[in-house]
């Protein structure tokens, strides 16, 4: 602030009035004493505005120095244009952007700055006063001193004047060329979990298959077992058979002593119950494979009325048997208990259940699983409870999660209980984990009658 020091006014009159004040009346003299006054008070203010007037000017430099210096620091580029788009002001991350002198960018139209290729979308946001020019984002790249820049996403505003009427543009923006081939890197390595995942998903889908296979294996033993001894039977009592009438026809041996030699009247009356069990047994072996078609994972979006009470006898038999460690297994569940979905993916999440049951008793001196079934409160569940050493804490909480598993190396992959927990989910339910008071694991799923 300069400081000048200046005579008083009162001063300047009293002097320049100090000869004829002798001459003065009493009424001039009090007119000019109001007139010092008057001047003195005038001076007192102009000395008064122009202190606030250099304050305010001080102020004014301050905050234009802030501004400056945070245009300055920010590292996305920033660019001012007229309404003819030529360059009025630019930031130090556009001048570095370039490469160029700031002086020498001033003035100089934007466009030319601009990739050939990029400078049509960009006249449309640039030429405000024109009645083209509109707020808007797009991607552009620039000319520098190095050659084309990354592709950078830059963000338009119109730049008002006092009166409302547009007078050019304002540009900020940042290279997004790193950030693009990052979201590449991702989503390439996204889609390679992806795969992974459904190769895991798939590995899973096998080992059931061949919980699966091992349960049917056993099922299918028996009947097989019976169809094939009854037909060496019936093939014995054929060649009986053939001789008897062979030697009925060339000899004259009594008929009666036929009939006790070849025993045909044995035959006979074993006959019926031979070919009856032989049916049975393949009656069996039948509704073992309509069972497996049900089940069939290729139909996995086709719901249809499911008997709960067959599904989970039916796992929980083929369940067991595929184990080497037996457990006692007791089922209940209420009579009639129906509901609609995909059978296959319910008796997948049955057997994952009643699988991990009796891996938990293992050791156990009286191993021991509960399944029971029934409505509750409008839904259907199915529990599974077993007396092993239960859940521990953390695994309580990571229990659905994918890959997560207490088994030792090579004996599951994390996945059945992730597969069920989708699978009730995808049938409106959900599945719940718990340690009973009296020791063990009770698993509940929850499922909707009517399914989704």
């Amino acid at each position: 602030m300069t400081n000048k020091r200046r005579a008083r006014p009162e001063n300047i009159l009293s002097l320049a009035g100090a000869g004829a004040q002798s001459a003065l009346t009493d009424d001039q003299e009090s007119v000019w004493s109001e007139v010092v006054k008057r001047v003195d008070e005038v001076y007192s203010d102009l000395l008064r505005y122009e202190a606030d007037l250099e304050s305010k000017n001080a102020e004014l430099e301050e905050a234009q120095r802030f501004i400056s210096s945070v245009i300055a620091s920010v590292s996305d580029i920033l660019v001012v244009t007229d309404a003819a788009g030529r360059v009025i002001q630019a930031n130090p991350a556009f001048v570095a952007l370039l490469g160029r002198d700031e002086k020498a960018l001033v003035g100089e139209p934007l466009l030319d700055r601009m990739v050939a290729e990029d400078r049509d979308k960009a006249r449309l946001f640039l030429f405000a006063s024109a009645g083209l020019g509109k707020a808007g984002d797009c991607d552009l790249r620039f000319l520098t001193a190095r050659g084309e820049s990354d592709v950078m996403a830059i963000s338009f505003s119109t730049r008002i004047d006092h009166a409302g009427h547009c007078v050019g543009a304002v540009l900020t923006g940042r290279p997004i060329g790193e950030l693009r081939r990052a979201y590449q890197a991702l989503h390439g390595a996204h889609l390679e979990l992806q795969q992974a995942q459904r190769k895991l998903i798939e590995q899973e889908k096998m080992a059931s298959l061949g919980r699966l296979v091992a349960g049917v294996a056993h099922e299918l033993n028996n009947p097989i077992s019976f169809v094939y001894g009854n037909i060496h039977v019936l093939d014995r009592y054929r060649r009986n058979l053939t001789h008897y009438f062979a030697e009925a026809e060339s000899s004259d041996e009594d008929p009666a002593q036929l009939r006790a030699k070849f025993r045909i009247d044995s035959i006979l009356k074993d006959l019926a119950p031979l070919i009856e069990g032989t049916l049975e047994g393949a009656k069996r072996v039948s509704e073992i494979v309509k069972n497996l078609r049900r089940l069939s994972f290729n139909r996995a979006h086709e719901t249809q009325q499911i008997e709960l009470e067959r599904i989970i006898v039916m796992a929980t038999q083929w369940a067991a048997r595929a184990k080497k460690n037996q457990a006692k297994i007791d089922i209940e569940v209420a009579p009639g208990l129906v509901m609609r979905g995909n059978e296959g993916q319910i008796h997948q999440i049955v057997v994952n259940l009643i699988d991990n049951a009796i891996d938990a008793v293992r050791g156990e001196r009286d191993p021991h699983v509960e399944v029971w079934a029934g409505i509750v409160a409008g839904e259907i569940e199915i529990v599974v409870s077993d007396n092993g050493a239960g859940i521990s804490s953390d695994a309580l909480d990571k229990m659905f999660e994918p890959f997560f598993t207490t088994k030792t190396v090579g004996e599951g992959t994390g996945l059945g209980l992730w597969i069920s927990y989708s699978i009730a989910r995808e049938h409106g339910g959900a599945i719940a984990a718990a340690n009973r008071p009296e020791g063990g694991a009770i698993f509940t799923v929850r499922l909707p009658v009517g399914g989704e």
